[in-house]
Formats: structure tokens, C-alpha cells, sequence
């Protein structure tokens, strides 16, 4: 249990059986009537967000979410295996939980992955990875990075948008909530 006072950023409520994340919160005190505090909280697992307004000193249920890193082994044709570096326990994790950061996993990448009473409930990929380019077409000379893009194919599978300019072989770096080409990567 915990107080509206002891609110902050990320941490979870069980309200009516859900598990809901605090985006914002705010603590108000009008000048006439009660405190109270608005929130925006996000169900951690449909991702929907909602505005609730909870009175002050009011005693709401916590989840205990344990976020630990785990690296990620392998695909087993259904489900992605992650192991604990620790503890070497493994872990099975559905597509759907995982979301649409598969795209972008790599073997052997080190996630963190949060659950609440050994259920997952996500997987947080580092921002940035840097994936090889296994098939685009041929930039043409002259084309610069303010030009357009094409379609590149990453070793993951992933295709994303890339300058003309870049060519297969090339190790990019890429923002993994979205998809977007960040820059290229010296080797």
C-alpha cells in the first residue's frame, strides 16, 4: 500500500485487478475544497492510457514489479528465451509481450525485462542498436543525406528507411522504439 504522497514516475498500481504505470502526476491544492492528485497512468499490458484523479492520503494497492537484465538467447520458433546472468534461470517470453522490439533483437543483447509475481509484463531494449545492413539497393554517386531514402534490410530482418547513400555491409545505428536511422557506425 501506498500513499498519494509517496507517488512517482514508473511506479505501479494495482487498481481493480490491472497493473497501471505513473506517467505524470501532480499534486493540487485548490484554493477552495480538498487536495487532491492528478495522474495519467498506462496499463502496462495493453499500453492504454487514462487520466485518474485520486483524493490526497489515499491509500492505493502497489504491484511488486522486479525489473531485472537479461540477455537474450534464442528464438524457439514460438516464444524468445532470455536468460538471468545471475541466477542463469531462463525465461520464456510471447511475441506479444515483447512487442515490437522483436524486430530489432539481437542473440546475446542484454534487455531488461520487468515481472510481477513471475509473469512478464515487458521488455525495455536498450535506445539504440547497431545492426548490419544485409540487403538495399545501390546509392548512386551524388547522393547526399539530405536526399531521399530507400528501404534497407537489417540482419535482424528488420527494414527500415535509410538515406540513398548507405550500402549494404554498412553497421548502422537505430533508435529501437521507432525504427528510425540514427547514423552510421564507424567500424
Amino acid at each position: 500500500m501506498a500513499s498519494t504522497s509517496d507517488f512517482k514516475n514508473g511506479l505501479v498500481l494495482n487498481i481493480e485487478g490491472q497493473l497501471w504505470s505513473i506517467i505524470e502526476f501532480q499534486h493540487v491544492k485548490p484554493g477552495k475544497g480538498p487536495a487532491f492528485v492528478r495522474t495519467k497512468l498506462k496499463n502496462v499490458l495493453s499500453g492504454k492510457v487514462v487520466d485518474k484523479t485520486f483524493n490526497a492520503g489515499v491509500k492505493v494497492d502497489t504491484a511488486t514489479v522486479d525489473r531485472r537484465d537479461m540477455t537474450y538467447l534464442y528464438n524457439d520458433g514460438s516464444d524468445f528465451v532470455f536468460m538471468d546472468g545471475e541466477t542463469f534461470e531462463q525465461l520464456s517470453i510471447t511475441p506479444e509481450t515483447l512487442g515490437d522490439g522483436a524486430r530489432f533483437l539481437l542473440e546475446n543483447t542484454i534487455v531488461q525485462v520487468a515481472t510481477h509475481e513471475g509473469t512478464p509484463l515487458y521488455v525495455e531494449l536498450p535506445v539504440t542498436v547497431e545492426l548490419e545492413v544485409t540487403h538495399t539497393d545501390p546509392g548512386l554517386q551524388g547522393d547526399r543525406s539530405t536526399g531521399g531514402t530507400k528501404p534497407a534490410t537489417l540482419e535482424t530482418g528488420a527494414e527500415i528507411n535509410v538515406p540513398l547513400f548507405i550500402n549494404t555491409g554498412d553497421r548502422l545505428k537505430v533508435d529501437s522504439r521507432d525504427g528510425n536511422y540514427l547514423g552510421r557506425v564507424n567500424a
